[in-house]
């Protein structure tokens, strides 16, 4: 580390890269920060006079770190009950004071995107994101992962057709990941629009404009984690949808409140009982219509939204 980089410094200027590829690794805000901060506790309690990159050190040690919890979540998300999504990244709307955010393209931390990531298995997920997101040479990639360059090369090549779509047939629906290779992404004016006629169809029980919105063949999918009451299956087609909603807005209490946000760098909503956050939505949209909706109910991944 160099003389004149302060450990704050260190930690102001590096927190959002290694934030950014702990939080793709693993799908979770508050596994993200925890991993990041264990990297910055090692670093200030080591001797490091061997490190001459200190930036590519703290990258080594939070990818280490993630594959660690990956693999100990394993078994946890072998029974996990209903679909998993990953916990919501909440901005405000039209904000750009989360680092995090402004150092990825908003579409590569979309709620579809991440699906895609973890389809992946841990080392293809860290290959890919060391190359693609980090720009790491292959030789630096393999002393990481501890695999051969030429091995590295090839995870990594297989990772990004997977993850562009290329190995999935186009009229299939194999996960909640499939609809964001389908279409290219519309702009944040036309996604922002139609949450908002989301929200407006929602609020005034108008199915005809929730119909008219949705993709014939638009998938819901719930995470409630077992937690709370949701779909504990994907909810397939617009009429199947509608009625889903119907049915929840039934069952709201008083205290109901929602604010639109940026939800995984798209616009999204929050939606609240009294002060505590019940619901987070987030959205794939396809020839300008709401293609994919993913709802985050599970409390427990819902923690770090204020």
């Amino acid at each position: 580390m160099e003389p004149a980089e302060s450990a704050g410094e260190l930690y102001v200027s590096c927190k959002p890269l290694l934030f950014s590829l702990a939080y793709r690794m693993l799908g979770s805000v508050m596994d993200a920060e925890d991993v990041v901060q264990e990297a910055f506790l090692y670093v200030n309690e080591t001797k490091l006079d061997h490190v001459k990159n200190i930036k590519s050190y703290l990258c080594k040690l939070v990818t280490n770190r993630c594959i660690d919890r990956l693999r100990s979540a394993s078994r946890q998300r072998e029974v996990y009950v209903g679909p998993w999504l990953p916990e919501p990244l909440v901005a405000e709307r039209d904000s750009e004071s989360e680092p995090s955010l402004r150092y990825l393209q908003k579409e590569s931390i979309s709620t579809a995107y991440l699906l895609l990531l973890q389809q992946l298995s841990w080392t293809e997920r860290a290959v890919f994101l060391l190359r693609e997101v980090l720009q790491y040479e292959y030789d630096e990639i393999a002393e990481i992962i501890g695999k051969s360059s030429t091995n590295c090369r090839q995870i990594f090549h297989r990772a990004k057709r997977a993850v562009s779509g290329l190995s999935a047939p186009a009229d299939e629906r194999p996960s909640a990941a499939e609809p964001s290779c389908r279409s290219p992404h519309p702009s944040q004016e036309q996604t922002a629009d139609l949450v908002e006629r989301f929200v407006q169809a929602l609020t005034t029980g108008n199915v005809g404009q929730l119909m008219d919105i949705l993709s014939a063949d638009a998938v819901l999918y719930s995470d409630g984690g077992g937690k709370v009451s949701a779909a504990v299956r994907p909810v397939q087609s617009a009429e199947r949808i509608s009625r889903f909603f119907e049915g929840l807005m039934a069952k709201l209490p008083k205290a109901f409140t929602y604010r639109l946000a940026e939800v995984n760098g798209q616009p999204g909503i929050v939606c609240y009982f009294g002060k505590q956050p019940a619901y987070v939505f987030s959205f794939h949209m396809r020839e300008e219509r709401i293609d994919a909706i993913y709802i985050v109910a599970n409390p427990d991944k819902l923690k770090h939204i204020p």
